[in-house]
């Protein structure tokens, strides 16, 4: 007996037996899972009572409009076997034969008899009988019917008095097998013809649409007149029925089909003869709205089972879990140090007892490790407090430690930087998220990243810095990133002005030699996309005398006094280069060369106008430039150099102060 007890105690305190009893809530479910069969059954057999319900319908609208049709058409061949070759150039004829055909005239909204070239003879509407001066002869449909001497039934087309878009039935007249005209009736698709009333069928549904497109998925005729002739997949309730329809090959079939559109249920029906398709829309919703109604009935009920159910399970669960609340309580206490480390635990068996261990051991092992990180934490504080250089750690995109340095770099307290996001650094946003995908990069190959951006102070102030950056653990970015900076503002400064001077003319700040042969080399390239291009050389005139009369101070003070000049009077985007002594250089992209020797024009007469004043004598110069143009035979940059240096000298041998266009030598044609 005793040893039952003890069995019976041991499964008791277990907590598997405990939670068992919530499967009782299962059951509960069950009634809600039964409840919910049982109305999705009832679903479906209702959908497939209306699925079978519309498909009859739009079989039987499509066949009543396939009768109106041939209604129309047997119509017009009544009539037209009326009409003779004679009738059809007797104006007065026609007209006591229209007006005698009220029946006719009500079937559609105009009707008309043409000759065989193609002239209306004769027209009558609500307006009466006459004749307008149109012709058919360009109408595909009419050509048809008269070249086949059969009926035929048009596309939409505007009305050719009306304006309004229409469905023309024409019937050939033929006599010994020769066409001498045609009688044809117009039904307006806008109006309540024959495609509006069946458009118009819903059977007191007022949430039924009913749309007659043809074979291309025009539509014919639908309740929105602002629909008419637009496509039917802009109609929502049909969009993806249309696709399903075409996919299956685009049928024409009276017999119906059944087609699938989220939401409704949607039918379609050729129209035998002129091969129009009648569809069909009801919304499952509506039909489906009774035992919608009775599953949310069944619904509620089985909810209130579940309720009384769980509530039951909840008291007698709660009073079973009672060991497991004692120990989620001790383990909020686990890491702050209120409670000594084997105080405050319940007093159980069975799992909660063995998780009591657990945790106790964890909170031991968490005290172990606080303190080796408390060590680590102090150590790391001095190297960053003594290292020269700016020190971060973010996490998550934010900062998490940031050392003296790096807050002195920045001019914020480690209070403004804590917390904060780590874009708040960089010179603009666009920087920051370039910088992202290039710092995954690196990190993906398992190297450090090295980059330099513009940083920006608390002040508002910029300064070059070279970031350093390599994950805490590799492959685990949720880790965080320790990131060094340092201020490189004056190797940046130095470098761009080794970068600038290696380039340009350190007296006139003008491109030098190296800088024009490549933008010259990048011209040629691209050549024949680049033309036109021009290279002007320009020489001054009477230069060497101011060397020696005046001095080399004042050959420099006129030598930027020309580079002004001569960038005053070229364009934005040209390049204005100084090859050495008293050498200059243009390069015109994108310059036709009349352009380019006007331009060579206007720098000559702006250097001509220089009058520099120095120590009581006035300094002046002149030049002579040299044009060449960019063409198909220019093999080279010196090539095309020598052509402008060509001109430029034939410039100072014709007297000087003159620009010459470069003369190419002619083409010899070899055969």
């Amino acid at each position: 007996m005793d040893f039952l007890w003890r069995r019976l105690a041991g499964a008791w305190a277990s907590i598997k037996l405990r939670v068992t009893l919530s499967a009782i809530a299962a059951m509960a479910a069950g009634v809600l899972l039964t409840a919910l069969l049982l109305v999705q059954r009832a679903e479906r057999d209702t959908l497939t009572h209306h699925r079978d319900r519309e498909l009859a319908e739009v079989v039987h609208m499509a066949g009543l409009l396939s009768d109106r049709v041939v209604e129309r058409q047997r119509a017009l061949r009544a009539s037209g076997d009326q009409i003779d070759p004679a009738m059809v150039q007797d104006a007065a004829r026609l007209k006591n034969f229209l007006d005698n055909k009220p029946l006719l005239r009500g079937m559609f909204s105009n009707i008309f008899v043409a000759a065989a070239d193609g002239r209306m003879v004769a027209y009558a509407d609500d307006a009466g009988v006459r004749r307008p001066d149109i012709n058919l002869g360009d109408r595909e449909y009419f050509r048809r019917a008269l070249r086949d001497q059969r009926p035929v039934i048009s596309e939409p087309v505007p009305g050719r008095v009306s304006g309004e878009p229409v469905i023309v039935f024409v019937h050939p007249l033929v006599r010994d097998g020769a066409v001498y005209g045609a009688l044809g009736g117009a039904l307006r698709l806008a109006s309540r013809d024959l495609l509006g009333e069946i458009a118009g069928i819903s059977d007191g549904e007022a949430t039924s649409l009913t749309v007659v497109t043809d074979a291309q998925g025009h539509v014919l005729a639908h309740p929105m007149r602002r629909n008419l002739l637009q496509p039917v997949v802009g109609e929502p309730r049909l969009a993806e029925a249309h696709e399903h329809w075409a996919a299956s090959g685009s049928p024409v079939e009276p017999a119906g089909l059944m087609l699938q559109q989220s939401g409704e249920l949607v039918s379609v029906a050729g129209v035998a003869g002129p091969d129009w398709l009648v569809w069909r829309a009801m919304p499952e919703g509506e039909l489906l709205g009774p035992l919608h109604a009775a599953r949310r009935e069944a619904l509620l009920a089985a909810a209130g089972l579940v309720a009384l159910l769980s509530l039951v399970i909840l008291a007698i669960v709660s009073w079973l879990l009672r060991p497991l609340g004692q120990l989620a309580g001790r383990a909020q206490h686990l890491f702050d140090g209120s409670l000594d480390i084997h105080d405050g635990w319940p007093n159980a068996g069975g799992e909660i007892e063995r998780l009591s261990r657990v945790l106790r051991h964890v909170g031991a092992e968490r005290a172990q490790l606080e303190s080796f990180n408390g060590q680590v934490l102090r150590k790391l504080s001095s190297v960053m407090a003594a290292a020269p250089v700016g020190i971060c750690f973010t996490r998550d995109k934010r900062f998490e430690l940031v050392s003296e340095e790096f807050c002195r770099l920045f001019g914020r307290s480690e209070a403004d930087l804590l917390g904060q996001p780590a874009s708040c650094i960089y010179a603009s946003n666009e920087d920051y998220m370039t910088l992202g995908p290039q710092v995954v990069a690196e990190f993906k190959q398992g190297r450090a990243y090295i980059g330099e951006w513009q940083m920006l102070r608390a002040d508002g102030s910029c300064f070059w810095g070279q970031l350093r950056g390599r994950p805490v653990a590799d492959g685990d970015p949720a880790a965080g990133t320790i990131w060094t900076i340092a201020d490189i503002s004056e190797q940046v400064a130095t470098r761009e002005q080794l970068e600038w001077s290696a380039t340009h003319d350190v007296l006139t700040g003008l491109a030098n030699r190296k800088l024009l042969a490549q933008r010259l080399e990048r011209v040629l390239e691209a050549s024949p996309r680049s033309m036109p291009a021009e290279v002007v050389m320009i020489d001054l005139d009477h230069f060497k005398p101011i060397n020696d009369r005046a001095g080399h101070a004042a050959g420099d003070a006129m030598l930027k006094a020309v580079a002004a000049a001569i960038t005053s009077r070229v364009r934005a985007t040209d390049l204005v280069a100084r090859l050495g002594g008293d050498e200059f250089a243009l390069l015109l992209e994108r310059c036709p060369h009349d352009t380019a020797l006007r331009i060579a024009e206007n720098v000559r007469e702006a250097i001509s106008a220089i009058a520099l004043s120095w120590e009581g004598q006035m300094l002046r110069v002149g030049a002579s430039l040299g044009v060449a143009s960019l063409s198909e035979e220019t093999a080279s940059a010196a090539d095309w150099l020598a052509e402008a240096d060509a001109a430029c000298y034939a410039a100072k041998s014709a007297g000087r102060g003159s620009v010459q266009a470069a003369k190419r030598p002619a083409l010899r044609i070899v055969g």
